[in-house]
């Protein structure tokens, strides 16, 4: 948006957001990166027709939330849509503007809430983060984008990066299948698909062509443009830290988020590579120190069973470094957990006040009576020890959770003790997520974050 002889001008900016606009495709898809100004260029598509009295336009997300969430869409909208004198109704989470067009924001949360929909017409339909739905809820609602207004229906939809989702397949032939970066040559060429009833998505690249061999079918245009943070300038002169941001994520998120890597995935040594720490002979003292409990039931049986370890992992803080100390893990009987953890727990203590540390112990503490009793008889064998439960995250993906500890680890800030379990610790982290068992490394965030504050808040039955 700029200024001109007194006046504000809305505009695209130029490059992948006015490509955008300018696309006649049925489906045009921007995206590839994070910051790339999608959103912004979303809204100002719904502004195409709003002195049409008969248009109206739903921009989707997939939950409420992530259009009500401070900055996102609703908040983006009211920067834009009163410019053109349009009035808001929070409640519907609609815009009306002076002709009674209507621009409205919508969620599809659940598989069933497409169904919401059966009967509408709707002349323009927006998905803000495409990836996030499902091609069930994607191609059912092409059916409800319908129009008696005089506007061509059309579908405008903006993405990032995720090889699992059903755009990965959709949107591959703009994609490098080698690099899984968007191939230049190809951004914003028209192609065109027909659906089959086996659902299947048959492609071919002119109109002509699909006719001929499906003379019942009446293919779509479909175009992808490509778009990043460096597109977006306005984004860049206003926030530079934003770029920052990106550039600390973890390598997976990087790769996505930054760069538009469609082919990246979680998987061993993407995660937590084991090349990114340090191994030192031996650990400052002060800072603070936390050992994280996961803990787990039943000790290994026989006949080929494997249950889950209890881990026990000490990390010191100390100003930006954090130092694993110590890993412990076992398959071991209930008695036998009781043991290691109250003796482990003293001797904790113990080299906490040799080394000038302040220490604290921690474990989960799930939800319900039952956990909440096991977590005061914990409190109650430590007595005199800094220690309690933490409520069991709200975050249960520990991938997610476990994005600043390995932004950490990337740059240096994570180092490891050498000790006769450290080749095990690191060959654990490095296998993430692909590993067998994930207990040293719950323990391993359940730390990291109960000294960083991320994540962990102290259940109101332990002792801090």
């Amino acid at each position: 948006m700029t200024a001109f002889q007194g006046k504000r001008v809305i505009s695209p900016q130029p490059g992948p957001q006015m490509a955008f606009l300018a696309s006649n495709a049925d489906i045009a898809i921007l995206g590839g990166a994070a910051g790339g100004g999608k959103s912004w260029a979303l809204l100002l598509e719904a502004l195409r027709h709003t002195d049409n009295p008969k248009f109206g336009a739903v921009i989707f997300r997939r939950t409420y939330p992530e259009i009500t969430n401070e900055g996102a869409l609703w908040d983006e909208s009211g920067n834009l849509y009163p410019l053109l004198g349009a009035k808001p109704n929070q409640n519907e989470l609609e815009w009306v503007f002076p002709s009674k067009a209507r621009v409205s924001f919508r969620h599809l949360q659940h598989e069933s809430d497409k169904f919401n929909y059966q009967g509408a017409q709707i002349p323009l339909l927006g998905f803000d983060q495409l990836e996030r739905f499902s091609g069930s809820q994607f191609f059912y609602m092409l059916s409800r984008n319908r129009s008696t207004c005089g506007v061509r229906p059309y579908i405008r939809g903006t993405c990032n990066p995720d090889p699992d989702s059903f755009l990965a397949p959709f949107l591959e032939w703009w994609i490098d299948q080698e690099t899984g970066f968007a191939i230049p040559e190809r951004a914003g060429q028209i192609r065109w698909f027909v659906r089959t009833d086996a659902e299947e998505s048959i492609w071919a690249d002119t109109l002509e062509e699909l006719l001929d061999r499906y003379p019942l079918l009446l293919p779509k245009s479909v175009t992808f443009i490509p778009a990043s943070i460096y597109d977006n300038k306005i984004l860049l002169e206003k926030d530079p830290g934003y770029l920052a941001n990106l550039m600390a994520l973890p390598l997976v998120e990087r790769e996505r988020l930054l760069n538009g890597n469609w082919k990246v995935k979680a998987s061993a040594g993407k995660v937590v590579n084991r090349a990114w720490f340090e191994i030192v002979s031996a650990t400052p003292a002060g800072g603070e120190l936390c050992r994280f409990w996961d803990f787990a039931a039943t000790k290994k049986q026989m006949g080929g069973e494997d249950p889950d370890y209890t881990a026990g992992v000490r990390i010191r803080r100390v100003g930006a470094l954090y130092f694993v100390e110590d890993v412990l893990a076992g398959q071991w009987n209930p008695a036998e957990v009781d043991r290691f953890f109250m003796n482990t727990t003293r001797s904790d203590m113990q080299l906490a006040a040799q080394t000038q540390a302040r220490y604290r112990a921690r474990w989960e503490v799930e939800p319900g009576s039952a956990s909440i009793r096991e977590n005061r008889r914990l409190v109650s064998m430590l007595s005199g020890i800094p220690c309690g439960g933490v409520r069991a995250p709200t975050r249960k993906d520990p991938l997610i959770r476990g994005r600043a500890f390995a932004s950490q680890a990337e740059v240096g800030n994570v180092k490891v003790l050498s000790a006769p379990w450290t080749e095990g610790f690191l060959n654990h982290l490095h296998a993430i997520p692909d590993g067998k068992h994930d207990d040293i490394w719950e323990a391993t965030l359940g730390s990291f974050n109960s000294l960083t504050a991320v994540e962990a808040r102290a259940a109101t039955t332990g002792r801090r």
